[in-house]
């Protein structure tokens, strides 16, 4: 330990990390300088305000053990000094933290100290630099370099993919996001056929990506292995399902990131971490080695870093023409009618409807109006409760046998959903089956030769730690919002286009069968500078 150090800095130290071993969050609070200037940096992303820093840590839980073995204080002025001090992990591995220290009565910003209260120290700035780890498990099952080679060459040469774990890869089960599920799962001889078309095209696969349980979620909290980063705002969630795909994009660990779209799981990741997301034609990529979740809905999609990049994958897996397609619309990159639908954009926070009347009005080409009704869509609240209804139907039908034999296996969200699932109306979802081709078809029909534009989400991603309750409304208002185009068996391709409080929205785009290479070019086209 040095010596030196300011009268009650140590102590300040000492008490500081007995508040980590004990996760004791109210002493942690108190511990950081209470003012929206406070700043806490990791390998994850910078921390400004006290609030945002004390979110972030009500969701983390506590840090392993560990034990300072050297400190370092460097005193900068009356009351302000700077400690960089190295932790020695129980489990093995060093860290470092570089910390600026205020007392109390040195800076203007009120830190709790009343009248007849000894000034104590407080950490206004921190940087934290973990032990080394393997791989993050949060992000990863599996992981190699490669992890599965290229069988091939060609336009992917070089790239590195993660695999959400729904999808067979050689050498590896599945394991669905489910550790009990993976303790089962035959090991892959062969990889699906979407990862085939990668690796055929010259890509390797980098690992497997965590997912949400049978992708039935659309937060990326997982109660089994944690919750992904979200790279572009690490106080807020990454999304689901495709959530490990997308947090390994972001954060640059892979180009590509290949997931499953059935209410919206490319989408919603793409647009919380700012990423290029595509949910392709319902049936235009082959989901053979796939697990499903509901099968009328499931599609294989994308996220990248890039709208090239995204090309290159799809590219790569989509056939010339694909079965719910013409061959013109497969094959023309020309642009249709392009239309703001009002009761989708209806359904966004505020905020997000001034950025995007902004983005929509910086466009040089025209953009109309439209109403959804006036096009002979069904309103949007018939489209969620068809998709919720028909969904659930498909998943208890795909993995219901297997969660009776497993009980508790599932995490509490998850499982209730299941449950949920399980005690819709009979007659209802009856109906809804029933209907959705005829449904499907009119969507199509209403979306021949034009596309829609408009906010992927109704806003940024939910804080983490937002509450259950809080995290299901959001699902709900969201499902409104994807319904459209998983009902439709649409391509939708979600754009990095908008900035609300700090955090991406993206942008989407929804067009007829088909169009999928389309939607790209000409998204990317819109956030040209």
């Amino acid at each position: 330990m040095t010596t030196g150090a300011p009268e009650g800095l140590l102590d300040a130290l000492d008490a500081y990390e007995a508040a980590l071993a004990a996760n004791d969050l109210e002493a942690l609070d108190a511990a950081f300088v209470d003012a929206p200037g406070t700043m806490r940096g990791d390998d994850r992303g910078l921390l400004v305000g006290h609030d945002a820093i004390s979110a972030f840590r009500g969701a983390r839980g506590g840090v392993q053990t560990r034990s300072l073995t050297r400190v370092e204080v460097r005193p900068l002025a009356d009351g302000l000094a700077l400690v960089v001090s190295v932790s020695e992990f129980a489990a093995g591995g060093q860290g470092l933290q570089t910390q600026l220290w205020r007392r109390d009565g040195d800076t203007g910003t009120h830190t709790g100290s009343g009248t007849g209260t000894p000034p104590r120290w407080r950490i206004e700035a921190a940087h934290v630099t973990g032990r080394p780890k393997a791989f993050d498990t949060t992000v990863w099952r599996a992981v190699g370099d490669p992890l599965v080679a290229p069988t091939a060459s060609g336009p992917l040469d070089g790239r590195t993919v993660a695999v959400k774990d729904l999808y067979a890869v050689p050498g590896q089960p599945v394991g669905a996001g489910n550790p009990t599920y993976l303790r089962e799962s035959p090991v892959a001889t062969s990889p699906a056929a979407a990862v085939a078309a990668l690796l055929d095209a010259g890509a390797s696969i980098r690992g497997i990506a965590r997912t949400d349980e049978f992708a039935y979620n659309l937060t990326g909290r997982n109660e089994h292995h944690g919750t992904p980063p979200n790279g572009a705002v690490p106080t807020r969630l990454p999304g689901g399902s495709s959530s490990g795909s997308a947090s390994a994009v972001r954060i640059g660990m892979a180009e590509i990131g290949i997931g499953t779209d059935t209410a919206g799981s490319v989408r919603v990741p793409a647009s919380y971490q700012g990423l290029w997301g595509l949910r392709t034609t319902h049936g235009a990529v082959s989901r053979q080695g796939l697990l499903p979740l509901a099968p009328s809905f499931d599609t294989v999609g994308w996220l990248t870093r890039s709208a090239d990049v995204l090309l290159a994958a799809l590219d790569a897996s989509m056939p010339s023409v694909s079965a719910t397609a013409s061959a013109s619309a497969a094959a023309s990159d020309e642009p249709t009618e392009l239309l703001v639908p009002a009761e989708l954009v209806d359904l966004v926070e505020p905020a997000v409807a001034q950025a995007f009347a902004a983005f929509v009005a910086g466009q040089d080409a025209p953009i109309g109006p439209v109403r959804l009704a006036d096009l002979g869509v069904p309103p949007l609240e018939d489209l969620r409760e068809l998709l919720r209804l028909v969904q659930a139907a498909e998943a208890v039908a795909a993995h219901g046998a297997w969660i009776d034999a497993h009980p508790g296996a599932l995490s509490a969200v998850v499982g209730d959903r299941f449950a949920a699932a399980r005690a819709n109306d009979p007659t209802a979802t009856a109906d809804a089956v029933a209907r959705l081709d005829d449904v499907r078809a009119t969507i199509r029909t209403a979306l021949a030769d034009r596309t829609l534009l408009f906010p992927t989400v109704p806003g940024p991603a939910p804080l983490i730690a937002a509450d259950t309750t809080a995290l299901e409304r959001t699902r709900t208002a969201t499902t409104a919002m994807t319904s459209l185009a998983s009902v439709g068996g649409l391509p939708a391709v979600s754009a990095p286009a908008l900035t609300v409080d700090g955090a991406p929205v993206g942008v989407c785009l929804v067009g007829g069968p088909g169009t999928d290479r389309a939607l790209v070019i000409r998204a990317g086209r819109m956030l040209q500078p």
